[in-house]
Order: C-alpha cells, then structure tokens, then sequence
C-alpha cells in the first residue's frame, strides 16, 4: 500500500508540528512494529518511557510488498498514535524501538534492538526462509546487524553472556553496541506469578481444576502444524471436572491463516471447552496458570519452563534445531509425549521439572530481574534526557480473555 503525502497524519511530528503538539520540546520515539510478535514483545518496553512527559511515543507498521496482515489492526487496538510508514521513513527519531531486524536500514535515528521470543539467537538451526539449509542462522549474523557496512543497532539488547559471546564470532563489530539486558517478558512472568489465583479466575477454573495448556509454536514442525487433533484428543482424555485445557497459539498461525479460519478449526475444541487464547493478549498469564503445558520448541513453552511449569514435548524438528539452543535444552530435559495415559505423563512432568527450571531460566536470561532497569537505562541515554528518579515499573500483565468461537 502506498501513502502520499496528503494521507499523511497531522502528528506530533514533521513539517508544521510546533503549531499543532500540545506538549512542545518532547522527544521523540518510535515503535516499529512489523509482525504482532515483535509488537508485543515491543509493549513489554514502551511503558518504561511513555509516562514520561518528556517523551512522545508514536508506531509504525512498515508497508512492503510481504507485510504481514493484521499487524495495522493489531497495533490500532493499542490506541497509541500510528504513522505511516512512508511518513516515519522521511522523519529523524530521537529513538528507535525493534524488536525484528526488518527494515531497519530505513529508519533515522538511534535504534535500540531487541529480541522477539526467548533468546536473541535462533532455535532453528537454518533460517526458514532459506529454501534449502546452507549455512546456519542465529540472529545475530552480520547480514542482519549491518546494512552496506553500517552497523543499525545503537544498542544491542542481549539476553545472555552466551550470546555476547556469539556476537563476537559472529559480528564482532557490533560488540561495542551490545548490552546483556537479559528478558523482560521473562523478568513480567515471575513477577505476575503473584497474580496466579486472578488469572485462574478470570479463566473460569475451580480450585480444584488443573489447567492444562497446549502450547504450538508456527511452522509444520510445530504441534499445530504435526498434530492438529492434539487438543481435542487432551479434552477426550481427561475428565472436564478436573482438568481445564487452554491453547496458545504463536500469533504467525493467526496471521498467516486468519483469525476466523484458526478459529474455525478450532471450533470443535472450544465446544468441548477448549479455551483459546487470542494471539494479543493473555498468553503470558496463560502460562501463568497452568498446571501443566504441553508444547513444542516454541518461545512460549521455554518461557513456561523457566518460571517452574512442568513441560512435556509433544513434538520434536529433529536436527532441525540448533544444538544448545533454548529449545533443544528444553527438549533434552522434558519428557515426550506417548500415546499413555495423560496423568501419568503429567506425573513425570512435575518430576522433571526442578531439574529444568534453572536450565531454561539460565538459557533465557543471564539478568533475571534486572531487564527492566537496564533497557531503560539505554533508553534514556539514547534519548538524551536523565532518567526519572523512580524505580522502572512496568503494569501487571493482561489478564487471558479466551476467544469466543
């Protein structure tokens, strides 16, 4: 889609702007958000700076030939004031927000980049959108954090030394830029676990219920790709007045497929109670409350490891994942699924899971609590403004609203 200039917003920037901003002299930061992952990755920072008065935070979606749809819709339910892409292009930011290395080359500014899931490096072992393996792909290749001998990130945001430790292999041009920060979505779920009893609430379970959380990464090695009959085959076997189950689904299934067709496969399920949980909202809390997560190589199912819930593999890529990575450990340290009996399975689930708690919290973050101070820290010093004398605080996390099929 293209935006002339007279589809151009009346901002708070560009051309005229000291004539129509409210608040004058705020710097200016921008929120790139060209999937709903990184976007909500994205919302785990933007409240480290936006209360601020000083600042100005606006979004874009960036338009190319392969946008992802639904982003636009998704970052309009943010309420926060959206550019055009071709507008944000043509003005200089006083800061940067990424979490996907697209597009970068194009922006003006600062950029501060961060990762989208668990870890900076990748679990696959190649890219997929290599049409056949050539060499391995982990994020931090110098292809992705330099443009024509530029580095793009002012600030690099690591999650751990092991990645430090990479980038200097990898990239070691970019290491002046790098910063260890570890994981704020991980540093949120911790934290929220003081919230676990509302969330299982707001779910609609009993006390007595245990939530059980299928949990599918996108892909066709993932478990919605391999084995789609999978949450219906967990309502069928455990009984509906001791176990609840729930889905979360990464957001490219719903992106790619469409909210109404997921929805629509998924029908069946969530007439049998099955709770889905949209893509935007909830799937951190999801986590949260259950008891058990049945999951795959995905971020999420690694995130539900290390904040201590029992993890069982439902589906395994093979050598398809990258040897070390956060997915194979959790792999390597969580039962398979079988075809037995579920409670059993979920049994030796909760046995495993004091051993692989610390290796997926380890594999995550090398800054367990501290994500929030750091980020904002480099931040501000990119902006160019001091920091705020209070603590960083980020909201609670949004409670799950299962979507209704």
């Amino acid at each position: 889609m293209v935006v002339s200039r007279e589809m151009w917003i009346r901002g708070p920037v560009g051309a005229g702007a000291e004539a129509r901003v409210t608040r004058a002299g705020c710097r200016t930061a921008l929120v790139v958000v060209p999937t709903m992952t990184a976007g909500t990755r994205l919302l785990d920072i933007v409240p480290l700076l936006e209360s601020d008065h000083r600042v100005q935070v606006v979004f874009t979606v960036p338009h190319t030939t392969d946008h992802w749809p639904g982003v636009e819709e998704f970052v309009r339910a943010q309420h926060g004031l959206l550019l055009p892409w071709e507008q944000a292009v043509q003005h200089t930011f006083d800061l940067v927000l990424a979490a996907s290395h697209r597009h970068l080359e194009q922006l003006r500014g600062p950029i501060l980049l961060v990762g989208h899931g668990a870890g900076t490096m990748k679990s696959h072992l190649y890219s997929r959108k290599a049409e056949s393996p050539v060499l391995p792909a982990t994020g931090l290749d110098r292809e992705l954090l330099t443009y024509r001998g530029r580095i793009l990130p002012s600030v690099l945001a690591l999650a751990t030394e092991e990645e430090r430790t990479a980038l200097g292999s990898l990239c070691p041009e970019v290491l002046p830029a790098a910063v260890v920060a570890g994981d704020i979505c991980l540093d949120r779920m911790i934290d929220g676990d003081r919230f676990r009893e509302h969330y299982r609430q707001v779910l609609g379970l009993n006390p007595r219920q245990r939530l059980v959380t299928i949990s599918s990464t996108w892909s066709t090695d993932s478990i919605f790709g391999r084995v789609p009959s999978l949450c219906k085959a967990v309502l069928d076997a455990l009984p509906s007045s001791r176990y609840s189950v729930a889905a979360v689904l990464h957001p490219n299934v719903w992106t790619v497929h469409g909210r109404r067709q997921v929805a629509a496969w998924l029908s069946d399920c969530a007439e049998a109670g099955l709770l889905l949980i949209p893509p935007d909202r909830g799937w951190q809390a999801t986590m949260i409350a259950s008891d058990w997560v049945i999951g795959d190589h995905g971020s999420t199912t690694a995130y539900a490891a290390a904040i201590g819930r029992p993890v069982t593999v439902a589906t395994d890529p093979g050598d398809r994942l990258r040897p070390g990575s956060i997915a194979d450990l959790v792999r390597r340290n969580s039962p398979l699924l079988e075809s037995g009996p579920l409670p059993a399975q979920e049994t030796e689930a909760i046995r495993c899971r004091e051993h692989l708690r610390p290796v997926a919290t380890a594999a995550i973050s090398s800054r367990p609590g501290q994500a929030a101070a750091i980020l904002r820290s480099e931040m501000y010093r990119l902006l160019g403004l001091p920091e705020p004398d209070c603590p960083p605080s980020v909201p609670m996390l949004p409670a799950p609203l299962p979507i209704e099929v």
